[in-house]
């Protein structure tokens, strides 16, 4: 006999996936208009996830690049730790 999701399961599955599509980031423009408030910054992501020394954490889907809302104010606020010579 085969058990299907009950209704908890089917919307604890349904907030992952809303939680998920909340988080992600698609494109240069979005990842700017999330980091600096303006897509206009859409070279400065450029730089950030392709030769930038301490590069963005990013990933690509395609050819289009992505990242989460998350992992970005990780970074952000592990940069602002960051002390130089340490």
């Amino acid at each position: 006999m085969t058990q299907h999701p009950g209704p908890t399961q089917k919307m604890q599955q349904t907030a992952t996936e809303v939680t998920l599509g909340d988080d992600l980031l698609r494109g240069a423009d979005e990842i700017a208009k999330f980091m600096f408030g303006d897509v206009k910054h859409r070279r400065k992501v450029y730089y950030l996830t392709g030769e930038a020394p301490k590069g963005m954490p990013h990933f690509k889907m395609g050819s289009v690049i992505c990242a989460r809302k998350s992992t970005l104010l990780s970074w952000v606020a592990q940069q602002e730790r960051f002390t130089p010579g340490e």
